[in-house]
C-alpha cells in the first residue's frame, strides 16, 4: 500500500480523542470519554483510516451514557462501512442528550473474502465542537465582503 498523496489530518487544540491512532484485527470498543464542556453540544466526529487491508470493512459507530454502564441499544451515530484509506466526518448532535457524559467508539471488522488473511485497520476517531476550526479574523487582514445581492 502506498502512502504517498495521504495526508493525515492533525487535531487542533479542542479537540478530544474517542479513540487514539490504533491498530486493530478484530471487533472492539473504546474507553469511554468524559465529555465535560462539550456536552450538550453540537459536534464533528471524524474517523481517520491510516491502514486498510483488502477485501475488509470497517463500521465504527459513536454510543453515548450518562454512567458508563447503560450505553443504549442504540448508537448515537454509525458511520457506513468504510474499505478504503481517508478522512471521513460527520455530525453529533447532543443538544437533546445533554444528560449524556460520556462517548464510547465501537468498531466491527469484515473480511469479504474467502482467503484466510486477517483483517487489520489502522484508524483514530476524534471529537471537536462544530465551528472551532473557524478562525476570527486577524487584526490588518481585509475582511470579504459580498456585493450587490
Amino acid at each position: 500500500m502506498s502512502l504517498a498523496g495521504l495526508v493525515a489530518l492533525r487535531p487542533e487544540q479542542g479537540t478530544h480523542y474517542l479513540l487514539p491512532e490504533c491498530l486493530v484485527f478484530r471487533d472492539g470498543a473504546s474507553a469511554p470519554v468524559e465529555l465535560g464542556a462539550k456536552r450538550g453540544k453540537l459536534l464533528v466526529i471524524t474517523l481517520e483510516i491510516h491502514r486498510v487491508t483488502e477485501y475488509d470493512g470497517l463500521l465504527v459507530s459513536i454510543w453515548g451514557s450518562a454512567d458508563k454502564s447503560d450505553w443504549g441499544t442504540t448508537p448515537l451515530l454509525t458511520f457506513p462501512t468504510k474499505s478504503y484509506c481517508g478522512v471521513y466526518s460527520a455530525l453529533l448532535n447532543l443538544a437533546n442528550n445533554t444528560a449524556l457524559e460520556y462517548l464510547r467508539v465501537y468498531w466491527h471488522v469484515r473480511h469479504w473474502s474467502k482467503s484466510e488473511s486477517t483483517p487489520a485497520f489502522g484508524f483514530s476517531v476524534f471529537a471537536e465542537e462544530s465551528g472551532s476550526r473557524i478562525a476570527s479574523p486577524r487584526p490588518g487582514y481585509p475582511r470579504l465582503v459580498a456585493r450587490g445581492a
